[in-house]
């Protein structure tokens, strides 16, 4: 593990209010302990506040995406990446997701368990009132279509704590097109189609420092759009991992469009 790199994403749009205690809990010296050397990227989503002014403090290296959206933040981050970067881990910058636990998405990744893993706040630990109940209710849903139709083993689809394999990271980075906070959907979706090995892992939820972005019914709306369009997608042959051959038969790959 001492040739490891984690590159740690943090996309955010004025969370100045969050930024700052994320940055604070990384466990730099645990990272350290066992084996990983750490880049901590700040993407700056065209912020009006200070965001970037606590995460320069803090000695973060911050990239700026002028046009907004989080998937185009997302994007942003991965092409940040240094070429040495060998894992990469996402959270969101408001202070709900728990940066002590990076070492619990890592761990199935260097033990060759699985290429993803996504943090599970359904089966995780939520801070009361951190999660609204129709929004519980409705990522729940997403979650029993993403099992049946496309076979990803996962217990939460609408995540912001995702650890990767670089290779994973770069495979994925030419199919992702969503702009805004379908991009979780989008990725969760295509790397099952990929045929990657994703697996969840139980993480806490806290209630979230500043005010949410997240506009219940047009981005629900959104994240079922991508959902139902990634139905009929799969990738050339030789962009697939290994599995992923078995993963389009088990699919009936024959009948769905692929394009690339």
């Amino acid at each position: 593990m001492s040739d490891s790199k984690v590159g740690i994403l943090i996309p955010c749009f004025n969370e100045e209010t969050g930024i700052g205690q994320v940055l604070d809990d990384i466990p730099h010296a645990r990272l350290a302990q066992a084996g990983y050397q750490t880049e901590i990227i700040v993407i700056d989503n065209n912020s009006t506040d200070a965001t970037s002014d606590v995460a320069c403090a803090r000695g973060a290296r911050v990239v700026f995406e002028g046009e907004r959206g989080k998937g185009r933040a997302v994007l942003t981050g991965f092409r940040a990446l240094s070429p040495d970067t060998t894992h990469v881990v996402m959270l969101d910058g408001d202070n709900t997701y728990k940066p002590h636990e990076i070492l619990r998405l890592l761990e199935p990744l260097s033990s060759d368990f699985c290429d993803v893993t996504v943090g599970s706040r359904l089966a995780g630990k939520v801070a009361r009132q951190a999660f609204r109940r129709k929004n519980r209710l409705a990522n729940s849903g997403y979650t029993f279509l993403v099992r049946r139709f496309y076979r990803a083993v996962v217990t939460d689809v609408l995540t912001g704590y995702f650890a990767w394999r670089r290779e994973v990271v770069d495979a994925l980075q030419p199919h992702l097109t969503a702009a805004g906070f379908g991009i979780e959907m989008e990725m969760i979706t295509k790397m099952a189609r990929l045929g990657f090995r994703v697996y969840s892992v139980p993480i806490t939820y806290d209630q979230r420092a500043g005010q949410s972005k997240l506009s219940t019914f047009r981005d629900g709306a959104a994240i079922m759009a991508v959902l139902l369009k990634n139905l009929s997608w799969a990738p050339d042959p030789e962009c697939l991992c290994p599995a992923g051959e078995e993963t389009l038969r088990q699919l009936d790959a024959p009948s769905l469009v692929r394009s690339a």
